[in-house]
């Protein structure tokens, strides 16, 4: 069965922090899977629909970690070139302990040149970063000697995913990743980039494709049907947005039904 998932919306510095937590513990009731966060420091317009990460996702996974039992919170994604390697594996594996092994670190190259310029980070060797980071990040948690002690060690696999279409992006999900979430790829193509990531490892790689529901009652039922048919070609599971943070949870328990409906 496929795997619900909800992107958490964090795109508005009015919302109340109390909502992020009224949301993860709904979507826990209703069955989802994983909460995703996305992230972005200094973007170069307002928070919005463009630019998600309002609330540092770390952060905010550890507060909403504190206020939940089951469901898994991950990053989609943490742009890893803004960050130091070694402080972002340290907190991954501190969230990870402290939640029960319920943390998934979702990574990405960025795409936004402003926002590397802001933070004082090279846009064009972002691809090159995100690899030496992510070669890091494994050699820390798998033990491997990096000149110090690392601690937390994972007890229980972190899984790391990787986001993105493009053919860099799929070769560091076969180098690297646990998981990958696609995102705008029809059932075809996004059978096709499975196809490729598979031929490149013999790791089980968990994927998904992110998917996006505004509310509108017409477009229900062309999502669902979405859906249903990348869960048809092989997707493991799906990470649906839902728009304005003050109907998340009407639209998270329709879409739950429907799809259920659908899928039954």
């Amino acid at each position: 069965m496929v795997e619900l998932q909800v992107v958490l919306p964090d795109e508005s510095a009015t919302m109340p922090p109390e909502r992020l937590v009224e949301l993860a513990v709904a979507a826990e009731e209703l069955g989802y899977g994983t909460a995703w966060l996305p992230d972005h420091i200094l973007p170069p317009g307002e928070f919005g629909s463009e630019y998600g990460g309002v609330y540092e996702p770390l952060v905010t996974i550890g507060y909403l970690a504190a206020r939940t039992t089951r469901i898994r919170f991950g990053t989609s994604v943490m742009i890893l070139p803004l960050r130091n390697p070694y402080v972002v594996a340290k907190q991954a594996a501190t969230l990870h302990r402290l939640s029960g092994e319920r943390v998934v670190l979702g990574v990405g190259v960025g795409w936004t040149e402003p926002e590397f310029a802001a933070v004082g980070a090279p846009f064009r060797e972002r691809g090159r970063r995100t690899d030496d980071s992510l070669e890091i990040i494994r050699g820390l948690f798998d033990g491997e000697d990096r000149g110090g002690v690392f601690e937390p060690k994972p007890r229980a696999p972190l899984p790391i995913m990787i986001g993105g279409d493009s053919a860099p992006a799929l070769r560091r999900v076969a180098r690297f990743g646990d998981e990958w979430q696609g995102l705008g790829l029809d059932s075809s193509s996004f059978r096709a980039a499975v196809a490729k990531i598979r031929a490149q490892t013999d790791r089980h790689v968990k994927v998904g494709r992110r998917l996006h529901w505004s509310g509108a009652a017409s477009e229900l039922d062309a999502v669902v049907r979405q859906g249903t048919e990348l869960t048809e070609v092989g997707a493991d599971s799906l990470a649906v947005s839902f728009g304005d943070h003050n109907r998340t949870l009407d639209r998270m328990t329709r879409f739950r039904d429907a799809f259920g409906l659908a899928v039954e």
